[in-house]
């Protein structure tokens, strides 16, 4: 364990077998730090507030600190942080708050770049990418291999699903199917997000047929229901297809980012 002598760190603090604490860094007394986990330099991390192992985060990043909601106060909630994330300049996380369960969770093996921002409440899954000034309002539900452009805004109480891709400065107002690509302001659905489909490395023939489940759940023939109906029934052998279908149903609180046009 090396703390920089400039470093302020509580005495309650719990630090772990290879923490770095760099200089003029701020680790409050509910904070609990993992093996190997690293603060560059001018890093803040206060509240109750637990980041797992081999974490790195850059300087003037500020996490745990209150949620930014007029009902706080100051009860104490977290902020939990899994493993190997990247935290770069300037990026903050809040802790929950108590009509929000009182958690706000980060999964591993992600990236925050500068200046992005998670807000209280929020679940972040695992391989998550939040680019340069990325934002998510309060109680978002974000799956893992998630991208969020830069300058993005998800609206508080969204839901994101796995591997879909956010484009840069869309305003996201409306929930986004898994594999998804929406872009605009307010945003809507391009599409799948088949580039990062094929980075991961899913087939071929999995990729044209989430294309043809896609085509017909969002044509212009027949109600929604209908549609929804009829893509079960034609792809309910297809995992990623069931998927879709699945967060569609579990949630008819928010309407769905649709098509702008013709698919």
């Amino acid at each position: 364990m090396e703390v920089h002598p400039t470093a302020i760190v509580d005495a309650k603090a719990e630090l772990a077998d290879g923490v770095s604490v760099g200089p003029f860094s701020i680790v409050g007394p509910n904070v609990r730090l993992g093996a190997g986990t690293k603060l560059l330099s001018h890093v803040v991390i206060d509240g109750h507030t637990e980041l797992g192992a081999d974490n790195v985060v850059h300087p003037f990043a500020v996490l745990g600190g209150p949620p930014q909601h007029t009902a706080y106060q100051g009860e104490p909630t977290r902020l939990v942080i899994g493993d190997r994330n990247l935290i770069r300049e300037h990026a903050t996380m809040n802790t929950g708050t108590v009509g929000g369960g009182g958690l706000t969770q980060v999964g591993s093996d992600g990236l925050y770049m500068i200046e992005c921002h998670v807000g209280h409440d929020c679940m972040v899954g695992d391989n998550v990418i939040l680019t340069k000034q990325a934002t998510l309002g309060g109680h978002c539900e974000i799956g893992d291999f998630v991208i969020i452009g830069g300058l993005a805004a998800v609206h508080q109480r969204i839901r994101v699903g796995r591997h879909a891709m956010i484009g840069g400065l869309a305003a996201v107002v409306k929930d986004v199917i898994p594999y998804g690509s929406v872009w605009g302001n307010h945003a809507h659905l391009e599409g799948l997000n088949l580039l990062g489909l094929k980075r991961r490395g899913f087939s071929r023939e999995t990729i044209n047929t989430m294309r043809a489940a896609y085509r017909l759940l969002f044509a212009d023939e027949g109600t929604f229901q209908e549609r929804l109906d009829d893509t079960v029934e034609t792809y309910s052998d297809c995992p990623e297809v069931m998927e879709i279908i699945d967060f569609i149903r579990a949630d008819a609180s928010r309407p769905l980012c649709l098509p702008e046009r013709e698919v």
